[in-house]
């Protein structure tokens, strides 16, 4: 558990820490924001082709969404099993065949012979991922500290979310090509993962040698308090952003205003954008708030931004509204990170974050079939509001579990 004392020193945490200018020249950063770029790779980049995907093996719709949610069943599964592993041959041992493997299981599926073979590589590859994510932000914990590490850790979320931005916009256009061109495109992995076999350097820890022992360790390192805090906000707010930004604002738009996808897609793409402004701001916020009270904040800007795009009249103000539930969100998974980073013993760090890779992917599996359900009741504006308050309520829960501190 996490004693008082130090919950003490962490809400009164001295300005006078690390720097919070980012090291660009690390090798070791450069290694993991060139593996981060990856992960968009696994969902935003093919998403505007299932379309073509659902044609060229004549699926239904249901079947047609199994290639993404696959994808993230893995991780909520196997994410500790890779912490566990991580902790205790090393994270570099790790990313590398993580790496090579999303990119050789993804690239498969280019000439995958049938749809049962695109779903096994799909799996296959959403495990590696889980790898990517889980090691990368490990890595970051273990070589940074202080404000710097806040600071990296927003820079790391930031390209997360730019890339996710971005990659959408690439992979519709080689998706109008042929449905497994896109796929190719996995391919970078083989040239990322060779780099961070020459450049990353294996940080100094003790390496975690028991099994059942160590994952109490992490489980407990927090009190049940923190735990509920970090890693509950972790599957709320991704629940947050893929069930409105990624569901049920797309569908609004679609149904209420007749947009196409191409202006769909421009809405998404102002929230991820402003997600990364906000995020790359992580370090400077921690040197005036607590990592708690960020979370907080992230949360009432996250509801914020969702009940105002109930409250939106046209496009145009959903737009707008979204970019604030975007900058809430950005604060909200580096703070998290870096929380659990801070009172985590080295030796079981990875085990304790892929706990964290879990909440975040079973958030991101649940949501799009939970607001999908829901709006056939409610309708879609209505689960915007209803979403905001969720938010606001995830933002009170969290003052009051960070307020009361102290140990379990």
């Amino acid at each position: 558990m996490v004693d008082s004392s130090v919950r003490v020193g962490r809400h009164l945490r001295d300005v006078v820490q690390p720097g919070t200018a980012i090291p660009w020249g690390s090798p070791t950063l450069r290694v993991v924001l060139v593996s981060t770029l990856l992960a968009p790779l696994g969902v935003a980049f093919i998403s505007p082709g299932l379309p073509v995907i659902q044609d060229r093996f004549a699926l239904t719709d249901s079947q047609t969404s199994l290639v993404i949610s696959l994808y993230f069943v893995t991780g909520i599964v196997l994410s500790p099993v890779i912490g566990l592993i991580e902790d205790r041959i090393g994270r570099r041992r790790v990313l590398v065949p993580c790496l090579v493997g999303f990119s050789l299981s993804g690239a498969s599926i280019a000439i995958a012979p049938s749809y049962e073979g695109v779903l096994v590589l799909r799996v296959v590859q959403g495990t590696a991922a889980a790898g990517i994510f889980v090691t990368t932000v490990t890595v970051i914990g273990d070589t940074f500290d202080g404000a710097q590490r806040s600071a990296v850790l927003g820079a790391n979320t930031a390209v997360l979310s730019a890339s996710a931005a971005v990659f959408p916009i690439f992979g519709g256009m080689l998706a109008t090509v042929s449905w497994n061109v896109p796929f190719v495109a996995y391919l970078l992995g083989l040239p990322i993962a060779l780099y961070a076999h020459r450049s990353l350097e294996e940080p100094s820890y003790d390496h975690a040698t028991g099994l059942f022992g160590s994952i109490r360790e992490a489980v407990f390192a927090l009190s049940a308090r923190e735990a509920a805090l970090l890693y509950g906000s972790a599957f709320t707010i991704e629940l947050l952003l893929f069930g409105t930004v990624f569901t049920a604002i797309p569908f609004l738009l679609a149904v209420a205003y007749g947009l196409a996808p191409t202006a769909i897609g421009l809405v998404v793409t102002a929230a991820l954008a402003a997600s990364a402004v906000s995020a790359s701001q992580a370090g400077r916020l921690t040197t005036y708030f607590s990592d708690d009270a960020i979370i907080v904040l992230g949360f009432a800007g996250a509801g914020a931004g969702l009940v105002g795009t109930w409250l939106a009249g046209s496009p145009i103000a959903i737009g707008l509204a979204s970019t604030v539930f975007g900058a809430g969100w950005g604060v909200v998974l580096p703070s998290i990170d870096d929380e659990v980073t801070e009172f985590v013993p080295p030796e079981v760090r990875g085990e304790a974050l892929s706990l964290r890779n879990s909440t975040t992917f079973l958030g991101r599996t649940l949501a799009p079939v939970l607001f999908a359900t829901l709006s056939v009741t409610w309708g879609y504006r209505v689960i915007l509001l209803f979403a905001g308050i969720v938010g606001f309520i995830a933002g009170v829960i969290g003052w009051v579990l960070s307020s009361t501190g102290g140990a379990d």
